[in-house]
Order: structure tokens, then sequence, then C-alpha cells
């Protein structure tokens, strides 16, 4: 099999087999005498280099006992790997947990983000989390306390360690998601988070009228060893895009949007102005 290039699909393959094989408690080299293996050849596919077949790989994902889903997705991966961009199609809704989303979120360093009709996910408290779940179909009543969870979870990469830059158009603040107790609760965390020194806030005013986000939301994540990425979603998929071309042209869209957006202490202002 040819030398796997640096793609999504290429290094979460590698780190989902590497968890894998350490998970036997078991060493390369013994793990290589089962299979019949030279050990090198497992050190190949450790690194990206390849050089094993589909069954090969089968097999050692029996050894390690992998079954069900994660087979499913590893051997989906080994077929893939080596393409660029990556639409992640659900059978039915949203998965509760975002394994992709959240292990490229956990290693960015400066992340972008277009809001359009609400507030970002990163920046949402529970109670406006929660109605927006009740009514969107398709989601069991009993997998909301969890998928709440699983979000707030993914807050927790707000912990200055990396930037963030929101940009939110200011209808997306009039939306009174979850009443208007609630709403204002979201409203006061938002400026409470504006004023981190890791955190940047720019409110997109209604009067400009039109813009270069009109299309849909996105992010825009910048990382420091890997190329940046593009991801935007629906429903019921996830489509990561990390082709030149397309990175390039959301950063123009952002670069747009920078232009006509309220700087961070205008959009505080009027941020306040709303909820007063």
């Amino acid at each position: 099999m040819p030398v796997r290039a640096s793609t999504m699909r290429g290094r979460e393959f590698a780190a989902l087999v590497r968890a894998a094989v350490d998970s036997t408690g078991m060493s390369h080299r013994a793990i290589a005498e089962v299979l019949g293996w030279d050990p090198q050849k497992l050190s190949d596919l450790l690194t990206g280099k390849g050089g094993v077949t589909e069954v090969d790989f089968a097999r050692l994902l029996g050894l390690c006992r992998v079954t069900g889903e994660d087979f499913d997705h590893l051997m989906a991966l080994f077929k893939g790997s080596r393409e660029k961009g990556w639409w992640q199609h659900y059978q039915g809704v949203m998965p509760i947990k975002m394994r992709t989303l959240v292990e490229h979120e956990a290693v960015v360093s400066e992340l972008y983000s277009w809001h359009l009709t609400l507030v970002p996910g990163l920046l949402q408290i529970p109670d406006y989390m929660r109605p927006l779940y009740e009514v969107w179909p398709k989601i069991e009543a009993k997998d909301i306390a969890l998928r709440v969870e699983a979000r707030v979870a993914r807050q927790q990469i707000l912990d200055g360690t990396r930037k963030f830059f929101f940009y939110v158009h200011e209808q997306a603040l009039m939306l009174p998601v979850g009443g208007e107790s609630v709403w204002r609760d979201q409203l006061h965390h938002l400026l409470r988070m504006s004023v981190r020194p890791n955190i940047t806030v720019r409110v997109v005013p209604t009067s400009i009228g039109a813009h270069a986000g009109a299309m849909g939301e996105f992010s825009l994540m910048k990382f420091k060893k890997i190329p940046s990425i593009v991801y935007t979603d629906t429903m019921n998929s996830g489509i990561f895009m990390e082709d030149k071309a397309s990175v390039d042209l959301y950063t123009d869209i952002l670069k747009s949007l920078a232009g006509v957006a309220l700087d961070a202490e205008q959009s505080r202002r009027l941020i306040t102005d709303i909820v007063s």
C-alpha cells in the first residue's frame, strides 16, 4: 500500500490504530510475532507508511479486539485515508459525540467561526442548548441531556491556550431561544466570555444588509503543525474541507466579514443594548 498523505483521515486513522494497539498491553514485537509479521511491518503501519493489505489490517484489528462500529470506522479510514476533504454523512442526525471535530478542536491554535442564526455553540449555556435539541427533528428526548453534556464538554477548549474569533450576526442575538429569561442569561454569558483575552466576539449588524456570510455558517481551524481546515455542518452531516482553494475562499469570506463587523468593544455595547 502506498505511503499515506497527511490528510484529516490519515491522521485520524494513525491515531486510532496506535490507540487500538496500545490497548492490548502487548509490545509491538509481540503483536508482530502473533500475526507472523516482521516488526518493521507494524512499525511502518503505525508511522503512516502503509505496507499492509486490507486482510492484514483486519487481522490486526481482530487481535486488538476492535469490533462493531469502531471496526467499520477504521476499515473505512483504511480505504480512504489518502483522500483530502471529508463528507461525514450520518444515517440519522448528528451523533452525540462528533469524534473527528472534537479531535481537531483539541489541537487547534486559532479558531475563526461565523454564526448567522444562533449564538456560537462553544459559547452557549446549557439552558440555551436544551430547547434547540428539543425542537430539532429526529432527536430522541432520552438523548437530549447527553447531547447537552457533550457540547458543554467541548467548551473545555476555551481554557486560554487557544485563540477564538467569533463573528455573529445581530439577528442571531435577537432570537429568544428558551424564552426571555434564558435568552437574557445567554447574552450576559456572551458578554462575560467576550472579555477573556483569548476570545474575540464581533457582531455583524443587520443594518449593513447583504454580506459575504449570507451563504451559511462555518468554522476555519488553524493549527501549528498541520494545514488549516474549514468545517461546516447540516442536521445529518459534517463537511471538512482541507484543499487550498476552499481554505482560501473561506478565509476571504472571513476577511470580508471582518471589514463590516463592529469591533469587540462596539459589539459588547450592542449586546448590552439588546439585553437591556
